[in-house]
């Protein structure tokens, strides 16, 4: 999708284009910490721009049945469309930088004080552009032409790098659920019991299961030899103490060349206390 489709606000076009190389003012932005922007130069990229996607989500409402175990899928493609949204408004901000990739990335939600069902979903990175093409001459961009996305860290990322690998893009899968309520006579047969408790048990296998699913298909539809720096989260944000978000998101990976020597780490001593 273009950036006018994408609904991406005029100001932050002139923005970008102020910030496009080439120009007799540009200048960079980034959320980079010092070292991670100079192992992120050593690896071979110039930062471009601090880009961000942003998507304002009205989160629907779905009653799960009080004993029963169950995804809760109008909750569940909420979350992800609307991560999606910010992602692709921070894809199309980098595009527009002429970017070949975004590192540093971070997706974070933040419910609204004017909305109780209102969540903004924002995207950042630092958009960056490679000083040479790949080992075998190619792009650093993925097989859908659009700028990788990555949250490694600037190290991570010089070491994926150096090892022979490039980064594709974040993958993600969600899975909202509904943890059925125990009866009343069980949970009084509890008290006081070490035990487990089966049907919690296989509602939280069964909602991370689906999460992690989902964000291997999307590494699948990259090509993706595997998915790195996964994070597996759990999030309650407001639909109460038995409706959970579980959500899985890393970085998919593809090799540059076949032998994948990784530099030897050297020790370093600080010189303060």
């Amino acid at each position: 999708m273009t950036a006018g489709e994408l609904h991406i606000p005029e100001d932050a076009m002139r923005r970008l284009a102020e910030m496009r190389p080439g120009q007799a003012t540009s200048l960079f932005t980034s959320d980079l910490s010092v070292n991670e922007f100079l192992l992120v130069r050593e690896a071979g990229f110039r930062p471009l721009g601090l880009v961000l996607g942003s998507s304002i989500y009205h989160v629907g409402f779905q009653m799960g049945r009080w004993n029963k175990n169950q995804e809760l899928t109008t909750l569940s493609q909420a979350m992800y469309h609307a991560r999606e949204l910010a992602m692709s408004r921070m894809e199309a901000e980098a595009d527009q930088l002429g970017a070949d990739g975004i590192v540093g990335v971070r997706l974070e939600i933040e419910f609204k004080e004017f909305g109780t069902d209102l969540a903004e979903f924002i995207a950042v990175g630092t958009a960056v552009k490679s000083d040479h093409p790949t080992p075998e001459g190619g792009s650093w961009r993925n097989n859908r032409n659009q700028p990788f996305t990555s949250d490694l860290s600037g190290q991570d990322f010089w070491t994926l790098i150096q090892a022979g690998y490039a980064p594709l893009a974040m993958v993600m899968g969600t899975c909202v659920y509904h943890i059925a309520h125990q009866r009343f006579w069980q949970a009084m047969g509890n008290i006081g019991q070490n035990v487990e408790l089966p049907q919690f048990t296989e509602a939280l296998y069964d909602a991370r299961e689906l999460a992690m699913s989902r964000m291997q298909a999307e590494a699948e539809q990259y090509h993706a030899e595997g998915i790195v720096g996964v994070d597996l989260r759990s999030h309650g944000h407001r639909w109460g103490g038995h409706t959970t978000e579980f959500f899985a998101i890393g970085t998919a990976v593809r090799p540059l060349r076949e032998d994948h020597h990784i530099p030897t780490p050297q020790l370093v001593l600080p010189l303060t206390d």
